[in-house]
C-alpha cells in the first residue's frame, strides 16, 4: 500500500495536538513556528517566544500584520487577550529556569539516544553561534523535535550517533517527522505512530536503526 508524508501543515497539527490544555510551550525558529497556527479549540496553550513574548498567538490575517510584533524568527505574531512582551533576559529566565513545559525545535539531527544537534552542520557559512536553543534544549521540562525523516537528499537525520555539533545531550523526548512519530527512551527509539500505508519494516529499513512497538 502506497503512503504519503505529511504536510508541513500537517505535521504542525500532529504535533498540537499533544500539547496538553495549560501547557507553556516555547516553538522554535523554522517548521515549528506553524505549530501555533494549530492549537485545538478550547485548548489553552501559552505560547513563549525567546525574544520576549508570553501569550503568543498565530500568524495574522493578511494585511494586518505588525512588524514591531514578531517572533524569535522575525515573522509577524499575535499577541492572545492577557499576552505580554518583557525583555530578552526575563525570556532566557524562564527559559532557563525549568517554566517551560515543551519547547519544539527543529534539527539537523537526532541520535537513538535523544541528543540534538541543530545549529550548524559545520559547513562554511553555517550560522556562527548556537544562539537560545541550548537553553531551551535544556532548560524546557520536555524537548520535541519536528522535522522531516530524511533530508532532501535522502540521508537520515535519526542516527546512532550525531556527527553535527551538539545542541544538547539526551535531551529529545519525542522526534515528530512527516512519517511518523517516536519516542527516545532509555532502551533506544518506540513508534508512537506512523503514516497509513508505511509498514513497521520499511520505516526501520529507512532509518537504519531498530524501532519497538
Amino acid at each position: 500500500m502506497a503512503y504519503q508524508r505529511r504536510t508541513k501543515d500537517q505535521l504542525a497539527a500532529r504535533v498540537a495536538q499533544d500539547i496538553q490544555d495549560g501547557s507553556f510551550v516555547n516553538l522554535g525558529i523554522g517548521q515549528p513556528t506553524a505549530v501555533a497556527n494549530h492549537i485545538p479549540a478550547g485548548r489553552e496553550v501559552i505560547l513563549q517566544s525567546e525574544n520576549g513574548i508570553l501569550g503568543m498567538g498565530p500568524a495574522p490575517a493578511e494585511g494586518r500584520e505588525d512588524y514591531d510584533l514578531i517572533n524569535a524568527g522575525k515573522q509577524p505574531v499575535t499577541l492572545l487577550p492577557g499576552g505580554a512582551y518583557f525583555h530578552h533576559a526575563d525570556s532566557f529566565a524562564m527559559m532557563r529556569g525549568g517554566h517551560l513545559d515543551i519547547c519544539v525545535l527543529g534539527a539537523f539531527q537526532v541520535s537513538t539516544q535523544g541528543d540534538l544537534a541543530n545549529w550548524s552542520t559545520g559547513e562554511p557559512g553555517a550560522i556562527p553561534a548556537v544562539g537560545g536553543a541550548m537553553d531551551l534544549a535544556i532548560g524546557a521540562k520536555e524537548t520535541w523535535v519536528m522535522m522531516d525523516l530524511l533530508t532532501k537528499n535522502g540521508e537520515r537525520k535519526i542516527v546512532e550517533r550525531c556527527t553535527y555539533p551538539l545542541t544538547g545531550i539526551a535531551c529529545v523526548k519525542r522526534i515528530y517527522t512527516d512519517l511518523c512519530t517516536l519516542e527516545c527512551t532509555p532502551q533506544g527509539l518506540k513508534l508512537v505512530d506512523m503514516v497509513e500505508g508505511l509498514e513497521h519494516a520499511e520505516l526501520e529499513k529507512l532509518i537504519k536503526q531498530p524501532i519497538a512497538v
